[in-house]
């Protein structure tokens, strides 16, 4: 398979998951999830794509989030990992999803995954997660329903505000209005769970393609808000655990909020190439 062709011959399929779940819920279109799984993670140092990192559950982060994901979400969800380091792993990890293929990871920041990952996706909104997000499936069903009404949204954190961390302020009317590492009154932290609504994609896509190769994707978040009016709402998910894993300190916070055995669905194979993550 050629790495270029991925997004046309990889089509996503559903997990399998228990049917009834799909029958208790309205006849809408399937939600369409984007998974940013291409980066290299340097910080956290491990020979694997960060989204393969496991944990205790027995579990890679990404089929804890494709697990989640599934489960509140319902047996179609359409699902695209962006994928670059190491990207034969992932997709041998998780073989039913959709691929979209990054192959300047190593030089690119998030912005053009993300916009690798939006022109995959089909007519309708979209749900992206950070690669490397562990979040209880409690967050997913708190915003469901600013999914089903299709609104552009930002999950947020407002119990702490890190350094490192992406941060958000709001205008006057509540949208948000600020949201990087380096805004100054920040009101809490952005987690990596996001959503743009189907009237707003084309505008986001059209403001990652104007990102420098370096800039995170809510540097085209900002640009689409200021110069083209979009309005992300902040979600305020603080009651419920969600951890981006970036340091070693950030795992252990995961593994003792999300503990429990689960089956390890796709292990990962013992011949891991060289590398850093």
């Amino acid at each position: 398979m050629r790495f270029a062709d991925l997004t046309q011959t990889t089509p996503a399929r559903s997990f399998g998951l228990r049917a009834n779940r799909q029958a208790a819920r309205p006849q809408t279109r399937p939600v369409q999830v984007v998974v940013l799984a291409a980066g290299m993670g340097t910080r956290l140092g491990r020979p694997l794509p960060k989204p393969l990192t496991p944990l205790h559950d027995g579990r890679s982060i990404l089929q804890r989030q494709l697990d989640t994901v599934g489960q509140v979400l319902g047996p179609a969800v359409d699902v695209t990992a962006v994928v670059g380091f190491q990207c034969e792993l992932v997709m041998q990890a998780a073989p039913d999803l959709r691929f979209a293929y990054n192959p300047h990871y190593a030089r690119t920041n998030t912005s053009k995954s993300l916009l690798r990952g939006l022109r995959a996706t089909g007519p309708g909104g979209v749900l992206w997660l950070n690669g490397d997000v562990v979040f209880d499936a409690a967050v997913l069903e708190a915003i469901a329903p600013a999914l089903q009404a299709d609104e552009s949204f930002v999950c947020v954190d407002t119990s702490v505000v890190g350094d490192e961390e992406v941060k958000y302020t709001l205008d006057a009317e509540g949208w948000i209005d600020g949201l990087s590492k380096t805004v100054e009154g920040g009101l809490g932290e952005a987690v990596g769970i996001n959503h743009v609504s189907a009237a707003d994609k084309a505008v986001l896509v059209e403001h990652l393609e104007a990102c420098g190769d370096q800039d995170y994707f809510e540097r085209g978040m900002e640009t689409a808000i200021a110069e083209a009016g979009l309005r992300f709402r902040p979600l305020d998910i603080s009651r419920w655990a969600a951890v981006e894993v970036d340091f070693e300190a950030d795992l252990d916070r995961a593994n003792a909020l999300f503990s429990g055995p689960r089956p390890h669905l796709h292990p990962v194979p013992d011949d891991v190439p060289d590398g850093t993550v």
